[in-house]
């Protein structure tokens, strides 16, 4: 209604002004540019506020906006992004031409600054491979989640871990995204026993942007990016925004809330307040197996972030996140209050509960006055808890880390950078399984926990020749206590033959430690028994198991043509390889039962590689309009015990992604449509019935949203999976599940039907 009323006005004043704007009426003309870090460019979608009407306007893909104004009066405009400060001018009658210099908010020189309001997009200026994500991207669907948000990538597969927990898993280059390293704005996070639910404690609207790297980037974090690296922006301090409010309601009655908060206190210190509370109160079986579908769960997020800028440029930020999470699933009549001893005597089900807090500081000291010569240090504590059970099974993990990284930087001139660093990352775990299925078969307890230590020293070299070449070289040398001296020497280079025609390459080394029970938190809702080692030389912990190995080296080849609306179309090409030295196994098709966890190279001719394709396009045809498609093919191989080399198991071949998005004049209404195919994917042996085909089938997937915006509100319907498909009989031996033949482990389709969904976005700006 108050559009409504705005626009009559508006009508009225039109009408009853004509004879005056028919000689006063002037069009001012504009553009909005940004500079940050040395680098001006224009910034699409900005938006242009016109403070004594009370209107604004977006600007379009270049930065350009056109406002009509009455030749009589100064007005005074305000520019504003996401990420960069506001602008504000003041318009005399005789202007008709302005330009916005909007400067980036002030990061920690090691921090990414994203600008860019295209829903995803390809970064011209990182030697990595690197696709981005933006808030507006993270809008296309609902995204309650990090889990929700890479629906419209290739790049990114994600799936449940098994049909009981509600556990998702990405996959990034064809491999678990436990050798994907995960930031959270360049520290790293979700390490550990968070690992398994860690997606579904970022919530989408707690975002600012996501950067999907491939491939081995930077050691400055550490060398656990095996596959890449996925960087989460959070909404900053310094947003001009002191609250935002996202509802979120399902069919099933799935409820969620988002709250933020960006308070500017004064010219030193701002701060952001998020807070998070969402819940899955209903049971439902829709296939009719007697199990949930998904778990009933309830969680609780809380976090808060500061920012302190002095005027001789030291920068402090600091801040805490506290989560609590409680999952029960398992068949529709379990009760955790209820459960009995030996529980075969009840309904089988699952109980898991999180609980965590973190902190963290980062902080910048300027060593000159334009700040080329600086000192870094970056502090991050963890505490996470699980308590977990899985019929009889009872597992309970403790996690504390902490991670420091001290950095000295040196850019002497605008071709050359240096980077020199020392870290720590130290991780103490409490783990304890009680592997029993049932009164019969009951295995041993396993005691797994272990205190690291891994100490390295880095140094990274950038030499850029303006937009034709970069090129980043790294080399850590890291002393972990348990597995002694890690080399990692890493390269990215990228070389432009023009501006349209842009190639990168990079290879590297990546090392991580595996915590073999919640990295493979899915063979927890089996009625297999855990083994470590081989018959021979059988194991009671896994202390055995040697640190995760690997090399991954690639390409991209990427043209910028001049096609379309805005002549802004891409064409994109990757080509990555991981090959690994040392891998720890899971392997459920040795043995009938059990569960046998060993590493790669006590295997005879020992191999585990993936090649990944990907093919990106992107165009705006009309404006407004715009079409992405990609297509992703990988073949990812592995040997197995007794088996050889074989094709891994529940990966898919291929995934294709095609995402449309309209969008009216002003951004009023907004139209997503996504559909996806997916590929077949290799079956475990014991999955596959006599006469059955040992893929699983290709199956599509089909998203849309329409989005409404009203002046400080967005209201959006949507629907997911509408083609209602769903993974038939996800659970293996579902009417026994206190047998060795019970599986709920082998996903590789959707679980949930058709959903139906409603939400808003209510922004007050400052």
């Amino acid at each position: 209604m108050k559009i409504l009323n705005r626009l009559i006005l508006a009508l009225l004043g039109l009408i009853l002004t004509m004879p005056v704007w028919g000689q006063r009426v002037a069009s001012l003309k504009g553009v909005v540019y940004a500079t940050s870090f040395g680098k001006q460019e224009t910034v699409p979608f900005a938006s242009v506020y016109w403070l004594e009407s009370g209107t604004y306007m977006d600007c379009d893909d270049k930065g350009a906006f056109e406002f009509f104004k009455v030749a009589k009066n100064d007005v005074t405009l305000v520019a504003t992004a996401i990420g960069y400060t506001r602008d504000t001018l003041v318009i005399t009658p005789d202007m008709t031409y302005v330009e916005f210099h909007l400067k980036g908010i002030n990061e920690l020189e090691e921090a990414v600054v994203v600008s860019k309001q295209e829903g995803n997009y390809l970064s011209r200026i990182t030697p990595v491979k690197t696709e981005v994500i933006t808030a507006a991207g993270l809008c296309k669907m609902a995204c309650c989640n990090l889990a929700e948000s890479f629906e419209n990538s290739a790049s990114v597969t994600v799936g449940y871990s098994d049909a009981i927990t509600g556990a998702k898993q990405i996959r990034l280059l064809g491999l678990s995204g436990i050798y994907t390293q995960m930031l959270d704005e360049n520290r790293p996070v979700m390490r550990g026993l968070a690992s398994p639910f860690g997606l579904s404690y970022i919530p989408g609207q707690w975002l600012e942007s996501i950067q999907i790297a491939k491939g081995p980037s930077s050691v400055i974090n550490g060398v656990e990016a095996i596959t890449g690296q996925i960087n989460m922006e959070h909404r900053k301090p310094t947003a001009e925004q002191p609250l935002f409010i996202n509802l979120f309601l399902s069919d099933m009655l799935r409820t969620e809330a988002n709250i933020a908060s960006s308070l500017q206190l004064n010219q030193k210190w701002s701060t952001v307040l998020m807070g998070h509370v969402s819940t899955d109160p209903l049971s439902h079986d829709g296939n009719h197996d007697g199990f949930r579908d998904e778990p009933q769960t309830l969680q609780f997020n809380l976090g808060n972030r500061w920012l302190y800028y002095a005027e001789n440029g030291f920068q402090a930020r600091f801040g805490f996140r506290a989560l609590k999470d409680d999952r029960i699933g398992g068949m529709m009549d379990y009760n955790p209050d209820e459960r009995t001893e030996p529980m075969e005597a009840g309904p089988w089900g699952s109980h898991i509960e999180n609980e965590g807090i973190s902190g963290f500081f980062k902080l910048g000291f300027p060593l000159n006055e334009d700040n080329s010569r600086n000192i870094a240090v970056v502090g991050d504590y963890t505490y996470h808890k699980m308590n977990a059970h899985f019929g009889n099974r009872a597992y309970l993990g403790d996690q504390n880390s902490v991670f420091i990284n001290v950095m000295y930087q040196d850019i002497p001139n605008d071709n050359h950078r240096i980077t020199l660093g020392v870290r720590n990352q130290y991780d103490l775990f409490d783990e304890t399984l009680d592997d029993v299925i049932s009164s019969t078969l009951r295995g041993e307890t396993y005691n797994l926990g272990r205190e690291e230590n891994q100490l390295g020293v880095y140094g990274e070299y950038t030499y850029t020749m303006g937009e034709k070449l970069s090129a980043v070289l790294d080399f850590s040398a890291d002393y972990n206590n348990l597995h002694g001296w890690l080399f990692s020497p890493r390269a990215n280079v990228k070389y432009s033959f023009t501006d349209q025609l842009v190639v990168r390459v990079s290879g590297g080394r990546g090392y991580r430690s595996s915590n073999v029970i919640v990295d493979n938190l899915g063979m927890m809702s089996t009625g297999r028994l855990v083994k470590f080692g081989d018959p021979q030389h059988p194991q009671n912990n896994a202390s055995f198991l040697g640190i995760e190995d690997a090399w991954t080296y690639g390409g991209n080849v990427t043209a910028y043509l001049p096609w379309g609306y805005d002549e802004s179309a891409y064409l994109s090409f990757d080509y990555f390889r991981n090959d690994f030295i040392e891998q720890t196994i899971v392997d459920q098709e040795w043995r009938a039962g059990e569960t046998w966890i060993y590493n790669l190279s006590e295997l005879s001719h020992p191999q585990s590689y993936t090649n990944t394709y990907q093919v990106d396009f992107s165009i705006y045809p009309l404006e407004r309009f715009n079409v992405l498609a990609t297509f992703r093919y990988t073949d990812s191989k592995v040997t197995l015990r007794d088996r050889g080399l074989v094709e891994r198991p529940l990966v898919s071949r291929y995934k294709g992604v095609l995402n449309l998005q309209y969008a009216t004049r002003m951004n009023i209404w907004t139209f997503d449509f996504t559909a996806q195919i997916n590929g077949p994917s290799r079956l475990p042996d014991f999955a596959v019935k006599p006469g059955e085909s040992s893929y699983s089938p290709v199956y599509p997937m089909l998203f849309a949203q329409i989005t409404r915006k009203f002046s400080m509100m967005d209201v959006y319907v949507g629907a997911e999976n509408l083609t209602n498909y769903k993974q038939k009989n996800p659970i293996i031996n579902a009417d026994d599940p206190f047998s060795a033949d019970f599986n709920s482990s082998v996903i590789w389709g959707p679980l949930m039907g058709l959903k139906i969904y409603a939400g808003l976005r209510f922004t007050l700006w400052k």
